[in-house]
Formats: C-alpha cells, sequence, structure tokens
C-alpha cells in the first residue's frame, strides 16, 4: 500500500488525506467504518487483506421505505414474530476480508442471530431477532461498512440473473482488432515496394499499435485482475503464466514500434487474446449445456398428505398449490408456506434459523417452510408454494455439512498452486535456453510454454463428473446432498442398516390383533392418536384400523422416539408403544408389536408380521463381498433366526437399540478407523445419521425429511443400491482417469511448446480446448456408466 492510500479502501487519498489514529482515510466514509470496526473489535479485518473495504455509500434517509411492513414482508423470506430471515445480494463482496467482517455482523449489531455469506453467489443470508433490529437497521449497517445490498421489489433475482455481456464485448474488440492488424501487417509481410513501404509503413505500424491497446488493456483485463488479486493473496493462479506472455509480447513490441527497429508481435498479441477469449466463452456455452443444476427437475422426494373432502391422499410437494388443505403429522417438515387451520402447532424452526426451540402457534397464524412441527398433526391451508430450490437450500446448509478428510478438492488446489510456479521455472530455463540457441525465438517459446500449459483441465474433471452424476441420479430418485457425498461414499467400509422401514417393506406387512376385544369407539381413538405419528409402524396400523377418527383432537401428545406415543383426547389416556413404555409384564412372544394402554388398562397388541423389501437378499450378498454389514434395530430380536437365515452369515446383528444406542455404537466404529455409512428413516435414525460418514434416509412417501441426512433414496429402489454405490466407486475412477489424461496433455503440449514447434497463437487455441475436452470426457464416461448399469 502507498503512502498516500486510504487504510481502508486504498483509494489514493490526495493532498488532504484525513488523519485518524496514525492512518490516512480518502474520505469521512472510510474513516467511519474503521471507527465502527475498531470500537467493536473487529479491526482484525485489516489483517486478512490490505485495504479490503470499498468507500461506504451516503444513506441517510435513503432507506426509509424499509419502514413500510408491506414491502418488509415481500424481501424477507421467514418471520415468526420473534425470529426474520433475509437474503441480500451484495455486489461489492470480493475477498477473504468481506466474508469475514459480513459473517461477524453479531457484533455490530446484537440484534443479529447469525450471517452466512455465499461467496460465489455474493449472498449474505441474515437471521435476526425482531424485537432487537429491524430490516432497515441491518440495511443501513451492512451499506455504511462498504456493503451495499442491491434491492429489487420487482424481482429479486434480476441483478443475479442479468445477462453479463461484458464477454462478448471484449471478444468484438478483439476480433475487430485482430483483423485489422492481419490486413494492416500484409503489405509488410509480402510488399517490395521500396516507396510504399517507406512511406506508409510508419503510419501502418502506429495504427496497429492503437488499436492493440483496447484489445491489452480492456479485453484482456480479467486476465490481469485475477493474476493481481492472486499475488495479492501469495496465490500464483493459472492467469499469471498468461499475463506474463500477454506482457512481455506487448511490451516488446511496444519497445520495437518506438525504436522503430521492427514491426513487433502485435498480430500474435492480438491473435493470442481473441483465441483466449474464445475458448473462454466456448467453455461457458460447453459447461451451460452440461449443466447439472437439480433444485428444480430432479428428483426431491418430500411428500405430503393433502385433503381433499375429508380424504387423506399422498401427493408430492411439488403438485401443492395455493388453497390446498395439507395435513402435517407429528416431526413432519412443513414444505410450503400456509395458514394453520387447527391443531396445536409447536414448530421447530430450526432448519432455517438455527433456534431450536419450537414456537407456539395458534388457528390463522402463518406457518413457514422449513419448519418442524412438534406437537401432533396439525391442519394448514397453502397461501404460497415455494420451489424445491428452497428446500435444498436449507438442506444443503453449512451448518449441517460433515468434516471431511483429504478430498479430491484439496488435491486439486495443491496441483494448481504448484503447477504454475513448475510452469514460470520451465519458461524461464526455456528462454535461457532459446538465448544462446537462437534468440529469435525466445519470445515465441516463452509465450508458448506459460499459455499452452494449463492446469483448468485438472481443477475441472472432478465438479464435472461428480456433478454430472448427481444428476444422473437425481433422475433415477437417489438424491444427494452435495458432491461430496459422493467422494465419502467411496470412501465407506461398513454400511448399518435399520431393520423396521428400512429394509422391511410396509404394503407388504401382516398385521393381526391379540387381547382384548376392543369397541368401535376405541379404536376411533387408537386412530384418532396414530394420525399424528410419522413412525413407519403407527402408519401401518393407522391404514389398517378401518373406522373413522374422532373429529377431536388430541388435546395432549408427545411421541418419544424409539419407545411410543402418550396421548389424551376427550379426556381419556392413551399410551401406544412398546412393552416397555406400556410396562407391560402379560405379553412376551419377541414379535414385532404396537401395544395398546387405555386409561391405564392394558388392551391388547396389534402384531407386525414383517414382509422385507424386494431383493432384500440380493443386495446383502452384492455389498457384503466389499463392505461389513450390520443390522441395528431398535426392535427385539424375535427376526432374528430368520434374518439369518436371509443375509449373509457376516452380517452382525444389534437389537433392541435406542437412538442413543445406535449413535455410540457408529461412534465406537469410527473410533476403530471405519468409514460408517448409515441407511435408516428419518426419523428414528436422525442422530446416527448425523453421526455417520454417509447418512441415507429411505423415502416410503413419507415427508420425514432431516438435514442430518446425505442422501434420499426412493424405498421402491433399494434393490438398485449396490448399482448407486458402485457408480459412486466408478466416478471416482473417471476422476482420476482424468487426471492422468491431462498431465499426459500437458506433457505433450509442453514437449512442442519446448522444441520451438508451437505458436502462441495455437497455444491459446489449443489451452482451452484441453478444457473442453475433459469436460465432455467425464460427462460423456459418467453417462455412459450409468447406461450400462
Amino acid at each position: 500500500m502507498s503512502i498516500n492510500s486510504c487504510y481502508h479502501c486504498g483509494a489514493d487519498c490526495g493532498k488532504k488525506p484525513i488523519h485518524f489514529n496514525e492512518k490516512d482515510f480518502c474520505c469521512n466514509g472510510c474513516k467511519t467504518v474503521y471507527e465502527i470496526l475498531n470500537t467493536n473489535k473487529l479491526n482484525c479485518y485489516y489483517d486478512l487483506e490490505t485495504s479490503p473495504g470499498t468507500i461506504p455509500k451516503e444513506i441517510q434517509g435513503k432507506y426509509n421505505y424499509l419502514d413500510t411492513k408491506e414491502i418488509v414482508e415481500k424481501l424477507v423470506e421467514f418471520n415468526d414474530g420473534e425470529t426474520s430471515v433475509v437474503e441480500f445480494y451484495i455486489p461489492s463482496i470480493h475477498c477473504s476480508s468481506c466474508i469475514w467482517v459480513l459473517e461477524n455482523l453479531n457484533k455490530l449489531n446484537d440484534g443479529v442471530a447469525a450471517s452466512m455469506v455465499n461467496f460465489p453467489l455474493k449472498t449474505i443470508r441474515i437471521t435476526f431477532k425482531n424485537k432487537e433490529t429491524n430490516l432497515k437497521q441491518l440495511v443501513e449497517l451492512i451499506t455504511s461498512i462498504g456493503y451495499e445490498p442491491y434491492i429489487s421489489l420487482e424481482d429479486a433475482d434480476a441483478k443475479k440473473n442479468k445477462v453479463d455481456k461484458t464477454l462478448i464485448y471484449q471478444i468484438s474488440i478483439a476480433a475487430f482488432a485482430f483483423g485489422n492488424i492481419m490486413l494492416l501487417s500484409f503489405p509488410e509481410y509480402f510488399s517490395s515496394d521500396e516507396f510504399w513501404l517507406e512511406k506508409f509503413k510508419p503510419l501502418f505500424r502506429w495504427l496497429i499499435f492503437i488499436m492493440s491497446i483496447p484489445v491489452v488493456f480492456y479485453s484482456a483485463k480479467d486476465y490481469f485482475i485475477s493474476a493481481y488479486k492472486g499475488i495479492r493473496h501469495k496465490i500464483l493462479n493459472i492467469d499469471v503464466p498468461i499475463v506474463i506472455g500477454v506482457s512481455v509480447l506487448f511490451i516488446r513490441s511496444t519497445i520495437e514500434i518506438i525504436l522503430d527497429i521492427g514491426s513487433g508481435f502485435f498480430d500474435s498479441l492480438t491473435g493470442l487474446i481473441l483465441f483466449l477469449l474464445l475458448g473462454k466463452f466456448f467453455q461457458q456455452k460447453t459447461y451451460n449445456f452440461l449443466s447439472f443444476e437439480r433444485d428444480y427437475k430432479s428428483y426431491f422426494p418430500i411428500a405430503v398428505t393433502k385433503i381433499i373432502n375429508g380424504v387423506e391422499k399422498t401427493i408430492a410437494v411439488k403438485e401443492v398449490v395455493k388453497g390446498d388443505r395439507l395435513l402435517i403429522r407429528n416431526e413432519e417438515l412443513i414444505p410450503v408456506d400456509g395458514i394453520l387451520i387447527n391443531g396445536n402447532a409447536a414448530i421447530d424452526y430450526s432448519f432455517v434459523t438455527g433456534e431450536s426451540l419450537p414456537v407456539t402457534k395458534q388457528s390463522g397464524d402463518k406457518l413457514f417452510a422449513g419448519g418442524k412441527q412438534t406437537a401432533g398433526a396439525i391442519e394448514m391451508e397453502v397461501i404460497n408454494t415455494i420451489s424445491q430450490s428452497y428446500l435444498t437450500q436449507l438442506w444443503s446448509n453449512d451448518v449441517f455439512s460433515k468434516t471431511n478428510d483429504v478430498t479430491i478438492k484439496n488435491i486439486t488446489d495443491t496441483i494448481s498452486k504448484y503447477f504454475t510456479i513448475a510452469i514460470l521455472i520451465i519458461a524461464s530455463l526455456a528462454g535461457v535456453f532459446w538465448y544462446f540457441y537462437d534468440v529469435l525465438m525466445v519470445i515465441n517459446v516463452v509465450t508458448a510454454v506459460l499459455i499452452i500449459a494449463c492446469p483448468c483441465a485438472l481443477a475441472l474433471s472432478a465438479p464435472f463428473a461428480i456433478g454430472n452424476m448427481l444428476r444422473i441420479f437425481g433422475y433415477k430418485k437417489f438424491y444427494l446432498k452435495n458432491a461430496e457425498t459422493i467422494e465419502n461414499i467411496s470412501k465407506i467400509n461398513t454400511i448399518i442398516f435399520d431393520k423396521t422401514g428400512t429394509i422391511t417393506a410396509s404394503d407388504k406387512t401382516q398385521l393381526f390383533y391379540k387381547g382384548e376385544d376392543l369397541s368401535k369407539g376405541e379404536l376411533s381413538i387408537i386412530k384418532s392418536v396414530l394420525r399424528a405419528s410419522n413412525h413407519p409402524l403407527s402408519r401401518l396400523l393407522y391404514e389398517y384400523i378401518k373406522v373413522e377418527p374422532l373429529i377431536v383432537k388430541p388435546t395432549y401428545f408427545e411421541e418419544i422416539l424409539g419407545k411410543g406415543i402418550k396421548a389424551t383426547i376427550n379426556n381419556i389416556n392413551v399410551k401406544l408403544g412398546s412393552s416397555n413404555f406400556v410396562k407391560s409384564t402379560n405379553f412376551g412372544g419377541g414379535e414385532t408389536a404396537i401395544f395398546i394402554q387405555i386409561n391405564n388398562v392394558l388392551k391388547g397388541r396389534y402384531i407386525f408380521k414383517n414382509s422385507y423389501r424386494e431383493g432384500t437378499k440380493q443386495v446383502f450378498e452384492n455389498l457384503s463381498k466389499k463392505y461389513s454389514l450390520v443390522i441395528l434395530s431398535g426392535d427385539n430380536d424375535g427376526e432374528k433366526k430368520y434374518l439369518e437365515e436371509l443375509l449373509p452369515k457376516t452380517t452382525q446383528y444389534k437389537f433392541n437399540q435406542k437412538p442413543e444406542n445406535k449413535l455410540e455404537f457408529i461412534k465406537k466404529l469410527q473410533l476403530k478407523g471405519n468409514k460408517v455409512m448409515m441407511i435408516g428413516d428419518g426419523l428414528n435414525d436422525a442422530g446416527a445419521l448425523a453421526q455417520s460418514n454417509v447418512g441415507i434416509a429411505i423415502s416410503d412417501n413419507v415427508n420425514v425429511f432431516s438435514p442430518a441426512c446425505d442422501a434420499i433414496l426412493d424405498a421402491k429402489l433399494f434393490n438398485k443400491l449396490p448399482k448407486f454405490l458402485t457408480l459412486s466407486n466408478q466416478t471416482i475412477s473417471i476422476i482420476k482417469a482424468s487426471f492422468i489424461l491431462s498431465f499426459f496433455y500437458n506433457i505433450i503440449g509442453m514437449y512442442f511448446a519446448l522444441t520451438g514447434q508451437l505458436t502462441p497463437v495455437v497455444a491459446a487455441i489449443l489451452m482451452p480446448l484441453s478444457s473442453i475436452s475433459i469436460v465432455v470426457f467425464v460427462t460423456i464416461l459418467t453417462n455412459w456408466i450409468s447406461k450400462k448399469m
């Protein structure tokens, strides 16, 4: 930073800088931001970057319109009265200091509960307490420290979705200059007329020089900016050698023109930049064509129960429309915004806000998508459908991410870092050699070496291979949270299965009752209680009992995971669950059952004769060849003998496991160095799914959606599980093969560049083609292996 530059933003302070605290500032705005950060002990903002800030805008009265309730409602994504969530697009986010200060807004305003920056999208998601601050104060705060948000009431995504035509303009200027420079260069290359050369040669050379200036300083500016930022952060990115090559050509050519000792290399220079830009443009078009965006088109297995004329029907969340009446059971996710019609609503919004304390709602109150009902069944009317991308965004929240070991991304980042250093050394050595061997070849060889070698193909192979497989999995109804999940699957050596609802098929399970005869009234009471539960056995029994539930809803409802349900309805106390839960000593048998207790009187039990999913035996036999397999169930061991005959002999069995026991079992395996996959339902197994290295929830037409799981598999495709795991492993193999291909390309290209057989213009054409070829290679291969499977 120069002596006269602003301590905050780096701008020139001019002749009259503002002095404060032994530092110079270009304006009072920058000085004020420094004071705010310094007062709140956030001055290490300046330790991360040199002059990281931007000059703050004048804000007095600018955001008064944010006092209007109707406008605020349009901008906030969530507001339960206590807490609000809003997302802003902030164009000025540009470095690690920006991220740091914006994610520490809670130190500048006590009302901010959390703030999270999405650096690639330049967005910030802020959760704030309504009683302590408001939207206007937040916007004024982030504007005052130099991060003015883009706010559009017509279209919040207008700025983000706006088509950037800068690259088109850069290509147009480069193409115009390159074409004209070639035309002006032809006479000097081919004419033998001395008079013509003496008269027009200087003019043509200066015209060529003038036309090359906008190409270098406008068309190629992004390469210079990227290289500068990389060096400023002490990173040698791939644009550094490109900038060195362009600079060498431009400076050498300029000297030749000024001193009139030659025509320079302006035709090669402008051609080089033109083909680099065309390559970038073609890359963008290719990547867009091969886009693996999953939010809208892919399978997202959230089902909801719609009430049509009193009849309950299960539909996909994408079919929900405004005005629909939905039944939300205990522990179910609210998939869309709506109004509470009836029922006791205690909504856990930790999925959205991070706050786990349930919020009580009354009939007529608004409910927001992403909340989880925790107090029995409720009915709601849909007022606003929300895109699946909103739920996907919540699911992919970094709060729920799991720590990873060494990943492909870590490896490619490291290779890219040392790759550039190696290329600069090779280019320098090549320049020294050719200086003594043939000085006229030095610039061509050095520039070709700097441009032809590119780690881009290396960096792109993993995102495109994994991204394309995520898209394929999505279409095949196996939905993965993110790219890291595929990589984590490839490291798994132990797979744990829950039993009920995971390897058992609910549609084929047989039920029968043992005990005292139940009256129609008692059956109606039992069904009314079961209506609020989402446990697989509860759903089966609810469908099995053919009487109508009571119109009256339970006044008290509590579902204890792994045990059962306690409820009060019409002043009648009901307990449904395991024998231990109802304290039964009269019934044994070791079978899977729900015991019925009404007003402390044990009535009997419904016994479930499990039927296992189609292909279960083949799935376990295929998986046992590579993985250690475990059945980890909360049920008793009544079916252990049958399972031992059905499944491979190496399978381990653990029964009577509470949710906390499952979690501890997985922890012990991991401490021994095992990489564990847990496959279960999203309700009882939430803790185990979160603890495992990869958690897969089985979706069977129920709305149990947990942020803990890494993947959701349609229950009908359970028999395809080994193929999905094999495809994940093969995807990693394809990435490794693409790495080898990329290295071979660079070695061959380097050979031709070092031996002087490659001009800079040809190198500029080949460089983007290498990246495109790798992207096409991994995309075609991942498509091919998926079709083969």
